[in-house]
This record gives C-alpha cells, structure tokens and sequence, in this order.
C-alpha cells in the first residue's frame, strides 16, 4: 500500500513539473501570462510618453534688445518683443544679409525659433555656417532651415551658397562621400505637410536639431526634412547660427523665442 501510494506521488510530481517546463518554455513563470508578460503592465506594450519640454535650452534673445546679434544697420530692430528683419520698396536689400549670433559657434544643438512672415517674405535660419567676407561682413554659407510667406520651400534643408537643395520638404535624403543625393526614405508628401504651417498673423515653430552628419527639420511638431551629410569636404560640423533676410519685394520677417540646447 505504501509502495502504491510512492508511485502516485512520484506520478503528481511528474506531471507538475512537466508543467512547469511546459510554461517556462513559453516564456512565462507560473501563475503569469505567456511571453513572460506580467500582469498589471511590463513589456505588453509601449512605455508611456509626455510632451517635449524646453528644459536645458537657453534663451538667445532677451525680447528687448539685440545682444549678442549682429545685422547690417538698418534692417534689423526689436519691436513688440520681437527680432525683425525688414525691408521696403525706398530700402531694399542688394545681396542677402544675417543677423548673426555672436554668443559662440554651435556642433551639436538643438534649437527652436517661433517664427512668422509676411507674403513676400523669404527668409531661413542658417546653422553650422561660415562668414563670407568677400562678400559682406553680413554675408553667411552654410546650412540652412528654409522658410518663405508662401510656404513653398519652408522646412527644407538648404545650403546657402554652397551645395543648394539638399533635402526639399517630405524628403529624408543621404549626401553621399561622391556628393550624390540619394533618397532614403519619404517623409509625406509636400503639400499635405505644408497644411501644418501657419500663415498670416499666426507663429510658426521651427525646431533644428543636428547631431553629427545628421540633420532633422520639425516645424509645429511634425518632422519635414532630414538629412545624413556623408561628404566629408561638403559638410560643417561646427559654426554660427544667423537669421536670413532676403533680396526681393518689400517684407518683414518676425522672430521670437529662440532657445539653444548644446548636445
């Protein structure tokens, strides 16, 4: 009798440990989900996200004056807490000029710039760029996040005076070591990410960030441009930042809130 007792013990175990294995093997412990998924949350689904915030920027402008900036006389003044960059028909400009930021140069930043345009306007916030004093003291080459009052190339990665469009809106493009533009990938397409800007009173938000070769253009909060700069003598990993006023028909472009975060 106890022998037969033994053997239906041993057989229990047996059977509970087959078990065991059989749960183990599906990735859970006993008493949990299988996949090893705990109850009451774990790796079920993706982890909870809050709104991006401005913590670590700075601000570049004081809303009051023009410290730390440098524009042709004339064309630049702050009104209303604002930066702006005019021109009119009995002053016009002969060559595109920047107000440029002399606070430091900047690598690896982010940056965000409310900014907003008249019609005409036609306008861009240069980064990574250069001075060209053959040109004018106001003169600058380098990176550019494009914008016009028409909307028709805001958001773009261009290079002023250098290599042109790089990477038009909707576009993820790769400069390649032989200076060839390939396309990686598409953003959306142009016209449905140009509903996303503002026009008329309303502000718009640019947000620049550059890490290494990598380049990445997000206005309002919906990413337009991005750009992997692979060519070594083409591409700037250290420079200035500036604000673009362009030649043309008379404009005001208005610039506020501009906030640098170093990476």
């Amino acid at each position: 009798m106890r022998s037969l007792c033994a053997r239906r013990g041993w057989v229990v175990l047996i059977i509970i440990a087959a078990a065991v294995l059989a749960q183990e093997r599906r990735g859970g412990a006993p008493g949990q989900p299988p996949g090893g998924e705990r109850r009451g949350g774990g790796r079920g689904g993706p982890a909870a996200t809050v709104p991006d915030d401005n913590a670590g920027f700075e601000a570049l402008f004081d809303g009051k004056t023009l410290a730390n900036w440098d524009g042709e006389p004339g064309f630049w003044r702050v009104e209303d807490g604002c930066i702006v960059g005019e021109t009119t028909a009995e002053r016009p400009l002969k060559q595109n000029t920047f107000l440029i930021w002399r606070g430091g140069s900047v690598r690896d930043f982010e940056l965000k710039v409310e900014f907003r345009l008249t019609a005409a306007a036609n306008s861009g916030v240069q980064y990574r760029s250069v001075v060209v004093p053959e040109v004018s003291q106001w003169a600058m080459r380098g990176y550019q996040a494009d914008m016009d009052g028409a909307n028709t190339h805001t958001a773009m990665v261009y290079e002023e005076r250098g290599r042109g469009f790089l990477a038009v809106r909707g576009m993820f493009n790769r400069v390649a070591a032989d200076k060839t533009i390939k396309q990686v990938a598409t953003l959306g397409d142009q016209e449905a990410l140009k509903a996303f800007i503002k026009t008329g009173a309303e502000w718009n938000q640019i947000h620049i960030i550059a890490k290494g070769n990598t380049l990445i253009h997000v206005v309002n909060g919906h990413v337009m441009a991005m750009l992997l700069d692979e060519e070594p003598e083409g591409r700037a990993m250290e420079g200035l930042l500036g604000i673009q006023l362009h030649v043309g028909k008379p404009m005001k472009n208005e610039f506020r809130s501009i906030l640098l975060k170093r990476l």
